[in-house]
């Protein structure tokens, strides 16, 4: 009998702490690394509409690109004991110590869209947002299914189809995860080496203005051996696209161009017959967000990582799926 009551008034006590949870309008802190593109305007949105819809009092601060911003408003959040934290890094690297400030506080920290290196996983909760690996391997796949299907030869006339890559921010996990998988995918396929040259790849920092700057210092030195560009996001891409243009050349014809996100700029590119492909990273988090937020601080436990779902979309499906884009 004693078993019982004291199972029982466990129970009780978990439901009421959950329900204190519940009753209380809970302060979360975000960090967000600012506004570089149309999809980190899609995110940032979707947060908030999301804390709105949780009835959740969000501290969003906007770190204009830069670290150290980001270090500063986690200390502020510390200093105002917000409940938990929200954070997407801007770069991998570099969190040890504020994220320690953060545990010594007792406030749980949940990483978003982008992922970060630390000495003590416990640092975090846990990682919500995309699979930037996964997207880097998906590239790969669709360009070599295309080449396939298309029985695309090299402009040059040479043996090997030559593909430039605009890459992003430098230390950004989004950057290192899709090179990385597009990469392994490359040296995965027996015969990878044999159809593709890595001609040229450089930073574009994830903007569009940069993207078109690269491009265009990738074509002054290799204008009629670019065959197939991969960017890193779609920004650079349609930026790339100017680039392209601007050169007297056809993007999506002369240049094959796949890139990353699936933002309603390219999808337009795409039915203009601008570019051929996107791999999705979905910037629609929020509500996966704060839904983890709830579980954990409610004590339930959740896994490390938690992916939301993406998809590949190609030129010839664009204007059927356009209409249905929210980002």
């Amino acid at each position: 009998m004693k078993l019982v009551k004291a199972v029982l008034a466990a129970s009780i006590g978990a439901i009421i702490a959950s329900s204190a949870v519940q009753a209380k309008q809970l302060t979360i802190g975000f960090s967000q690394i600012g506004a570089e593109s149309e999809w980190r305007t899609a995110n940032t949105n979707d947060v908030k509409e999301a804390a709105k819809a949780h009835n959740v009092n969000l501290k969003f601060s906007d770190a204009q690109q830069k670290q150290e911003n980001q270090i500063k408003a986690i200390r502020t959040f510390i200093a105002q004991k917000v409940d938990l934290i929200g954070l997407v890094p801007i770069v991998a690297t570099g969190w040890d110590n504020i994220l320690r400030e953060a545990k010594r506080a007792k406030i749980p920290v949940l990483i978003v869209d982008r992922d970060l290196t630390v000495s003590d996983p416990s640092l975090y909760v846990a990682k919500i947002g995309t699979d930037s690996y996964a997207e880097g391997q998906k590239v790969y796949k669709w360009i070599d299914d295309y080449v396939k299907a298309n029985n695309v030869k090299p402009r040059n006339g040479g043996d090997k189809l030559n593909i430039v890559i605009l890459e992003g921010t430098v230390g950004a996990s989004a950057t290192t995860g899709r090179g990385n998988g597009f990469n392994d995918a490359l040296k995965a396929d027996p015969d990878g080496a044999k159809k593709f040259n890595i001609l040229a790849s450089q930073t574009g920092d994830f903007t569009r203005q940069k993207g078109q700057e690269v491009m265009e210092s990738f074509l002054k030195s290799n204008r009629n051996d670019i065959d197939i560009l991969f960017a890193m996001n779609d920004d650079m891409a349609l930026g790339a696209v100017q680039a392209i243009e601007a050169a007297g050349l056809k993007p999506s014809k002369d240049i094959i161009i796949v890139s990353v996100d699936g933002v309603k700029g390219i999808f337009q590119a795409m039915i203009d017959g601008k570019t051929n492909a996107t791999v999705e990273c979905n910037p629609l988090q929020g509500e996966l967000f704060f839904q983890t937020a709830e579980k954990v601080l409610k004590g339930e436990s959740v896994p490390k990582s938690v992916f939301v779902e993406e998809g590949v979309y190609t030129a010839d499906k664009a204007a059927e799926v356009f209409p249905s884009r929210k980002y």
